[in-house]
């Protein structure tokens, strides 16, 4: 069925990821696959072997799997929160970047919480949170606000994509019948697209709270304990300005990447680039006023169980990491996102890379150095992550790009419909602006009587 807003035919650029599948996808999916057939393997191990088989170890007994659990849940942000903040915003630019932002959200929660289940040894013990569930414990919270997270940010995902589905449903002859379950019945009516703007615009405005009070809890996990280096009030903001910063690069990684794979240059343009380069630079800026502070206060304040964990962090066994979290976050995207002239596709790219490898040393530099140096007399001792660890690591980063990847030969990563709006939005205002510039019909009538 036609769409009855406008008579324009869809891109059929945008359908081509969905139609053509080359050898290279199969190669690079199989690459990842087999990746992904190794972390079961190491999972397999370690459900036989226990948490043995890893490198934790008292007192450090958070380490990879919580480093990636903060940093998949924090990548999450890229989609929903900047999504909806750009639509409510009304930016135009917008349109052809807010899916493969969402897609980037949902898909990386599930990672996340897998991230945790790791941790618990047993499968079967993440069961408990919810018999012997206690209210006043953030562990509880976490749980609550990520699931209300997952389901609010799955809403927000499908509901744009119908009309992207109904298209689908009437153009391509396979998986027709999942398509035309999907499409819910979508004719593209005046009254179903007010209605879905109205509900797109409902959902923009719930989970933008939604997805500041998920990583708000998460820092509770860490700030609501008298552990050095983690009792501060200054978390809650801190990790929700460090979500945000890590999924903006995320963002702009996937956009390079999809543009090149599929060649969409001409809706991933340099301009979306530009204006996300310019958001990771202002985050760049706050991270870094954020991590002053908190690295200042401890300092001045001068407790002696903080100051260990601090000169830990700064001149002791975890500085590499440190350094290189404060170059890869703060000095490499300065330096390149402050300049116009390398402030580029490729600019944004290397930037958000850094950015990416920085923000996981963040995660790492909160969770092990801390617990490394207790306030109860345990031993102190070096954390090494096993072989373990670091397969199930790269498991879940390619299990993740395989599923992005399949989601871009199932749906359109390009919202078709909000291009084509955009575009019909353009030509309207550009007529508007046109006509304001000229004398109206009435008035010329007068003249010509006259």
């Amino acid at each position: 069925m036609a769409d009855e807003r406008g008579s324009h035919e869809p891109d059929l650029a945008l359908f081509r990821p969905i139609l053509q599948t080359g050898k290279s996808f199969y190669l690079v999916a199989g690459a990842l696959g087999a990746v992904a057939a190794w972390a079961i393997f190491a999972w397999l191990y370690q459900l036989t072997h226990g948490l043995g088989a890893t490198g934790l170890t008292r007192p450090v007994y958070w380490g990879l799997y919580i480093t990636n659990f903060v940093f998949f849940i924090g990548i999450s942000h890229a989609g929903t929160l900047i999504s909806a903040i750009l639509r409510l915003c009304q930016a135009e630019w917008r349109r052809a970047i807010t899916r493969s932002a969402e897609v980037i959200t949902v898909l990386v929660l599930f990672f996340g919480v897998g991230n945790v289940i790791l941790d618990l040894g047993r499968p079967d013990r993440a069961l408990y949170v919810i018999r012997y569930g206690n209210l006043r414990s953030p562990l509880l919270w976490d749980v609550m606000s990520i699931t209300m997270y997952l389901t609010a940010s799955t809403i927000y995902l499908y509901l744009p994509m119908i009309p992207d589905i109904a298209l689908l449903r009437d153009r391509v002859t396979k998986r027709r019948r999942f398509y035309r379950l999907l499409a819910l019945g979508w004719t593209g009516t005046e009254r179903q697209h007010r209605r879905l703007e109205i509900a797109i615009s409902i959902m923009a405005i719930l989970v933008i709270p939604i997805a500041v009070s998920v990583h708000t809890v998460v820092s509770f996990v860490f700030a609501m304990t008298i552990q050095p280096g983690w009792h501060s009030t200054i978390f809650g903001p801190y990790f929700v300005i460090g979500a945000i910063f890590s999924g903006i690069a995320a963002l702009i990684i996937a956009m390079g990447i999809i543009r090149r794979a599929y060649r969409l240059g001409h809706y991933l343009r340099p301009v979306h680039f530009n204006n996300l380069g310019l958001l990771l630079l202002v985050m760049s800026l706050l991270w870094f006023y954020f991590t002053f502070a908190e690295y200042l206060t401890t300092y001045y304040g001068g407790e002696p169980r903080e100051m260990a964990v601090f000169y830990t962090k700064l001149s002791g066994k975890y500085a590499p990491f440190f350094w290189a979290m404060v170059i890869s976050n703060f000095v490499v995207p300065l330096v390149i996102l402050s300049n116009r002239k390398t402030r580029t596709i490729a600019g944004t790219i290397v930037a958000s890379a850094s950015v990416t490898v920085g923000m996981w040393l963040e995660r790492l530099t909160i969770v092990v150095p801390s617990l490394a140096n207790p306030r109860l007399p345990y031993a102190r001792g070096l954390y090494q992550p096993s072989w373990v660890e670091w397969s199930m690591m790269a498991g879940f980063f390619a299990t993740f790009i395989l599923l992005y990847m399949c989601f871009t030969k199932v749906f359109p990563i390009v919202s078709i419909w909000e291009v084509r709006e955009g575009r019909e939005k353009g030509v309207a205002m550009a007529q508007k602006r046109i006509e304001s510039y000229h004398p109206p019909e009435e008035g010329l009538r007068e003249i010509r009587e006259r």
